[in-house]
């Protein structure tokens, strides 16, 4: 008997994605993918059972980049998938694990797109194609899409395409392609015709069947709130400050360095909290543990593996701060409150490009989860003063102030000021750091924002709005930095503020040149990512500058600018990302006599006689 496959390490990928693995948090494989992988990696064809939810694209996708070879640019793997959003999805996901792999390139294809746009793609290379069964046949049909040297197909969703009625579909193109290769398919349920495609393409398949960890605990209240990642930890405070039966919480997070960075952010807010992960000592992640346990720590900041295990009783909400890919993670989560039959509560964050992620954890639970609303500026000033006041209240009947009852009546003499108004300074006092009211910012409360519609957005400030602020204090010296800057050879920098932060190529520019004083026409390519960005800007900036942009804000999350890693310039170089910005001009794509013929012009043509 194989011993349990309890890491990633433990298998044998490319060190590129394994390191892709790290950097997303993902450190012990889902029972699916302990089972699938290795089977892959072997060569073996795969008849895989598992529900939606359960970690199979991670299954079938790492083990078909570990056999992509790089330098080839025609299509090495095909996934068919039954709706463009699940190719959109798979699409995303290759992209993530192929992270560190300079040159990789994933294409998805679908019904409604640009027959165009998808063309011109497929000319330039892909190494992955994910695709309808319909538009995938079209391009077979069109000889467009190459697939001589296809190595591995995968099947996902095969009940669903069959429910679709696109099997017929999919056994065509299953004809059409190269005997010689490796072939998965995936299926929730197993109905006689799927397996009898599976007994026809498939060669000796080993076969998985996962069940689904699905069920979670009826004591445990399951919300989610629907916020964008720049109000996140805004929101986060306000939950814990107004939830009645607040004990203690974990907060899950999905990489090791955001627990460290979240942690920290709410010890500064006055809050118990540590973090948890697998980079720290088994000495030193007990002492947490016991910590939590003996009421020293409030908060736990942990990722999913470092926090499996944790039974303790106190722990009364979990919260995802960061959405889980897989539902299996999500029932691990919760299942660290709600323990040996007390109540609990999970809170769910969903950023508003995530609310698929939210539905596909509602079916595979087969639960529903309601909304949260998120408490106003009153709501919790309102918590705070009935808090303060059960403190005084506690103070006036269990301690002897005899000594301070003096003291006041001599302030009160003395200054012949009521004494209310002197409650009411050491009130202040008291509560200095902690005020009992939240401070109005002059911006909508995030009250409004959060649990809204999934596109909701902080509205960009009016001319008149613009034209009110005060003058900063420093404009000069900006001013007089931007004239002196000399135009050099660019860097490519990454920063920490991505489209969850709500963030343009247009901020950004707006933070570096108002911050730094270089001029726009100094920056280069901006490519906006999910929570980073990379952004080109000169390579001799020097360490003032460096440290003006490391503290510089792109709505309200700090640019932390540092040069990009080797590997993410490599990836990036040349490439004009989402968003992206500075790209060199192209030549206008115009056909013989229209619009889609290089190096034509937009000259409107001559009418006909």
């Amino acid at each position: 008997m194989t011993a349990p496959i309890e890491r990633f390490d433990q298998l044998d990928l490319q060190a590129p994605i394994l390191a892709a693995l790290a950097e997303i948090g993902y450190e012990t494989p889902s029972p699916i993918q302990a089972a699938c992988i290795p089977h892959l990696l072997a060569g073996h064809d795969i008849l895989g059972e598992a529900q939606t939810g359960t970690g199979k694209t991670a299954a079938f996708a790492l083990p078909a980049l570990d056999r992509v070879d790089i330098s080839k640019r025609n299509p090495q793997v095909l996934v068919l998938a039954p709706t463009r959003e699940l190719a959109i999805q798979v699409s995303e996901a290759f992209q993530r694990y192929a992270s560190k792999m300079p040159g990789f390139h994933v294409l998805p294809i679908y019904g409604g797109q640009s027959m165009v746009v998808q063309l011109r793609q497929l000319q330039r290379g892909a190494h992955v194609v994910v695709g309808t069964p319909g538009r995938v046949m079209d391009h077979i049909e069109r000889k467009s899409l190459n697939l001589d040297g296809l190595s591995t197909l995968v099947l996902d969703e095969a009940d669903e395409m069959l429910r679709m009625g696109f099997i017929d579909d999919v056994e065509w193109i299953l004809q059409h392609l190269p005997a010689e290769r490796q072939t998965a398919l995936f299926s929730a349920t197993m109905p006689d015709a799927i397996r009898r495609v599976a007994h026809r393409y498939l060669r000796d398949p080993k076969e998985v069947k996962i069940k689904a960890a699905t069920a979670t605990v009826s004591t445990i209240r399951q919300r989610f709130l629907q916020i964008a990642g720049a109000h996140k930890l805004d929101a986060l405070t306000r939950i814990l400050e107004v939830e009645d039966d607040f004990d203690a919480a974990i907060v899950f997070v999905r990489t090791k360095t955001a627990t460290v960075e979240l942690a920290e952010k709410l010890e500064a807010r006055g809050y118990a909290a540590a973090c948890l992960n697998g980079d720290m000592t088994q000495q030193l992640r007990e002492r947490v543990i016991e910590q939590l346990k003996n009421k020293t720590l409030d908060i736990v900041v942990a990722t999913d593996v470092a926090a499996r295990g944790i039974d303790v009783p106190r722990v009364s909400h979990v919260i995802n701060f960061d959405i889980p890919y897989d539902t299996e993670a999500y029932v691990h989560r919760i299942g660290r409150t709600g323990r040996a039959g007390r109540a609990g509560n999970a809170i769910l964050f969903v950023a508003p490009r995530e609310t698929h992620l939210l539905r596909q954890i509602e079916r595979a639970t087969r639960q529903p989860i309601e909304l949260l609303k998120l408490p106003s500026r009153e709501a919790v000033a309102d918590k705070r003063v009935a808090a303060f006041r059960q403190q005084v209240a506690e103070v006036l009947e269990s301690e002897d102030l005899s000594f301070f009852v003096d003291v006041i009546a001599g302030m009160e003499a003395q200054h012949d000021t009521e004494i209310h108004e002197i409650a009411a300074a050491l009130a202040f006092l008291a509560q200095k750091d902690r005020p009992l009211q939240m401070p109005e910012t002059g911006r909508p409360d995030i009250a409004q924002l959060a649990g809204g519609k999934p596109d909701a957005r902080t509205p960009r400030d009016t001319r008149e709005t613009r034209q009110a602020r005060e003058p900063r204090e420093n404009r000069g010296e900006i001013l007089e930095r931007r004239r002196d800057y000399a135009e050099g050879r660019l860097a490519r920098y990454r920063i920490d503020v991505g489209r969850e932060h709500m963030a343009s190529p247009k901020d950004i520019v707006g933070a570096i040149a108002n911050e730094a004083g270089i001029e726009s026409r100094f920056i280069g390519q901006i490519n906006l990512f999910e929570d980073y960005s990379t952004v080109e800007l000169p390579s001799d900036l020097s360490n003032d500058t460096i440290q003006i942009l490391r503290r510089a804000r792109v709505r309200q999350q700090p640019l932390n600018l540092r040069l990009a890693s080797p590997e993410e310039a490599a990836r990036e170089r040349g490439r004009s990302g989402p968003g992206g910005r500075g790209a060199p001009p192209k030549k206008p794509f115009r056909k013989e006599g229209g619009f889609d013929r290089p190096g034509g012009d937009f000259k409107s043509r001559k009418p006909k006689p």
